[in-house]
């Protein structure tokens, strides 16, 4: 006996558009209207906003030359130089080797900006914005990693239409090796230097998301912690520095751990951190840590590795384990950021990952196994947003034969 299909009803895109749509559209309308724009402009009572939003657009357009500014100030050391004592435009000169007409057209930016500030007698002192530059390296470091960056975005629409072929995409070693595994096939293994120029950069950036988890978290709680994706080891030493009552474990990819492992020697620290090497994809992690941190990788991969990280995360943890997850976060309310063009330009430069929202991360956690998942406040969530999760409970893959590590 047949069955009757029953028709799905039309889609809500061809139902009549909304009186919020409507009115949407009654705006746009005015808003593009010469007249108005010249009424409102000489209205003693619109003309501020006419005028603000004027600004705000130059703005826009003249983003790039204030990239750039900033990326001649970190080349010429010239923040460092006036951080030593304010300087004279003859001076700077002779310190930077260029002609004083063309360096007092990028001193003048620079004032304009707030890089530098104008001090008496001609010289040039450190602005507002200048300063964290001058006293951060990873900042002045991350200036300059910017400009692989913005040569893949020097044609917009060519790394739209082939985000492949960004110089951002062969800067980042595991972006192969994750396009390789998803297609079945072998990677050759990048060169070691290749690994130790990521890995530095990491480092050197790092800090100021490290400063965000020692002060929001309360470790202390704690008696071992495993890092995956751990780097060069700059945040589980900086963590073991801090907690000296932890044990510390880190596993990355094998030419990563042995540069974490040199790092972590050097800084006397290996009799407390372990590295271990080997992929989060397909390798069993070390087990014993009764928290496992995870900082700064998920941005920089699709969903389905993330997922798959974190249920490997959830395996190794034991029942009452604590995962503490940071990353850059999209704002959990849906309105857009002014940081959000940069992580969605750099992450498709760079071949893989994703700008996430709170809410999509936790759905990862919970698809993973962790309960109890929470947003944890810290005081300032522009370098990174903080999540906890816990396992209350174990899944099927969780076996107690997997390999201890430990």
């Amino acid at each position: 006996m047949s069955t009757l299909h029953t028709p799905e009803p039309l889609p809500r895109l061809l139902s009549a558009p909304s009186w919020r749509e409507r009115w949407a559209s009654q705006v746009d309308d005015w808003m593009t209207r010469p007249a108005l724009h010249r009424w409102a402009q000489h209205n003693p009572f619109t003309r501020w906003l006419v005028r603000r939003r004027s600004a705000q657009l130059f703005e826009l357009m003249a983003g790039f030359v204030h990239s750039q500014v900033l990326l001649a100030c970190v080349r010429l050391r010239l923040l460092e130089s006036v951080r030593e004592q304010p300087r004279s435009l003859d001076e700077l000169a002779r310190l930077t080797k260029l002609p004083a007409a063309g360096l007092q057209r990028l001193l003048a930016s620079a004032v304009s900006m707030r890089l530098l500030d104008q001090r008496s007698g001609g010289r040039y002192g450190l602005g507002a914005l200048g300063a964290p530059v001058a006293t951060h390296a990873g900042i002045r470091d991350m200036v300059e990693h910017n400009a692989t960056l913005y040569e893949d975005l020097r044609d917009p629409l060519a790394l739209l239409r082939d985000p492949d072929g960004a110089h951002m995409h062969r800067y980042w070693p595991y972006t192969e090796h994750q396009v390789g595994e998803r297609a079945g096939q072998a990677q050759p293994a990048a060169p070691e230097a290749q690994f130790a120029r990521y890995s530095s950069l990491m480092a050197t950036s790092q800090r100021f998301v490290i400063d965000e988890l020692l002060a929001a978290y309360p470790f202390a709680h704690h008696q071992r912690v495993l890092d995956v994706g751990g780097g060069m080891g700059g945040w589980v030493s900086a963590l073991a520095e801090r907690h000296p009552q932890l044990s510390l474990q880190l596993f990355d990819l094998p030419p990563v751990a042995a540069l974490a492992q040199a790092q972590i020697a050097s800084r006397g620290l290996a009799e407390r951190i372990t590295t271990f090497g080997g992929s989060f994809t397909t390798d069993a992690l070390p087990r014993g840590a009764d928290l496992a941190t995870l900082v700064r990788v998920a941005h920089d991969h699709d969903d389905r590795t993330v997922l798959t990280v974190l249920r490997a995360i959830h395996q190794a943890l034991p029942l009452g384990g604590t995962l503490l997850l940071a990353e850059p976060m999209a704002q959990s309310d849906g309105q857009p950021s002014s940081s959000d063009p940069y992580y969605h330009f750099y992450l498709m430069a760079m071949g893989s990952g994703q700008l996430r929202t709170p809410q999509a991360l936790n759905a990862l956690m919970s698809e993973a196994g962790f309960t109890h998942i929470e947003l944890v406040p810290n005081p300032m969530p522009l370098h990174a947003q903080l999540l906890v999760g816990r396992k209350s409970r174990g899944l099927p893959s969780d076996s107690d034969e997997s390999v201890n590590l430990d």
